[in-house]
């Protein structure tokens, strides 16, 4: 099957954003929000995500243990599980309706029109996802940040750091904005594509087909031998 140029956008939109949910959604799983070291047991490290908080040492494993109440969170950590869950469940939305906006869905009763709606619903959700992910993954680090640089606490108690989950929340964040960006921008390749499609299709009818020059001489059909007059 042979993909145009509006057709090969709409596979690397929905491949970007399948992947930036996919991301997403590990991201949200994922403990490693924050780390804490500690210097007097260098073998010992402290994990903290939305969900739960762990321990990891080298000889026994990780133990993890879930937050019995919401309310007890900071008002960082609250506000990102509202956030990245609203994120899931705009960009599943945004990939189901960009599939069936996108060529590669045929569907007869769908019209042009409707699939280059959908396309553009389908990238637009995909760009809210996108926020929603990466608001919450930079005021955690924001929070971080002003934590372990705050003065008020003793040089001595442990500071919290970045952990892995917020670099792969950036990451999804940047996929899901691309891949958002690529559907809708390929809404407005459809009336290129369908001028294209117009100049080099061989099967024009007559009616759209171009005049035929005329070299201004003049034509004498013959006239069949057993016409009668």
């Amino acid at each position: 099957m042979t993909w145009s140029c509006r057709g090969r956008v709409q596979i690397g939109g929905l491949l970007l954003s399948l992947l930036g949910w996919v991301c997403s959604c590990v991201t949200t799983v994922l403990p490693q929000w924050k780390t804490l070291n500690l210097e007097l047991n260098e073998m010992e490290t402290w994990l903290m995500g939305l969900w739960e908080a762990c321990v990891s040492q080298e000889e026994v494993g990780t133990v993890c243990k879930a937050f019995e109440s919401f309310l007890s969170l900071p008002q960082e950590l609250q506000v990102s599980r509202i956030l990245m869950v609203a994120s899931h469940g705009l960009g599943l939305l945004g990939l189901l309706l960009s599939s069936c906006g996108s060529e590669c869905f045929q569907f007869h009763r769908i019209r042009r029109l409707l699939k280059r709606q959908l396309c553009l619903l389908g990238g637009s959700l995909e760009a809210l996802a996108s926020a929603t992910t990466l608001f919450p993954v930079s005021w955690v680090a924001y929070a971080t940040i002003q934590d372990f640089w705050d003065d008020s606490l003793p040089e001595i108690v442990p500071r919290w750091e970045f952990g892995d989950a917020l670099y792969l929340g950036w990451a999804a964040g940047i996929f899901l904005a691309l891949g958002g960006l690529f559907l809708i921008f390929s809404a407005f390749l459809e009336k290129e594509d369908l001028h294209s499609s117009w100049m080099t299709d061989p099967a024009t009818p007559a009616s759209c087909a171009p005049p035929v020059e005329s070299d201004g001489s003049l034509h004498l059909t013959p006239r069949h031998m057993n016409l009668l007059i």
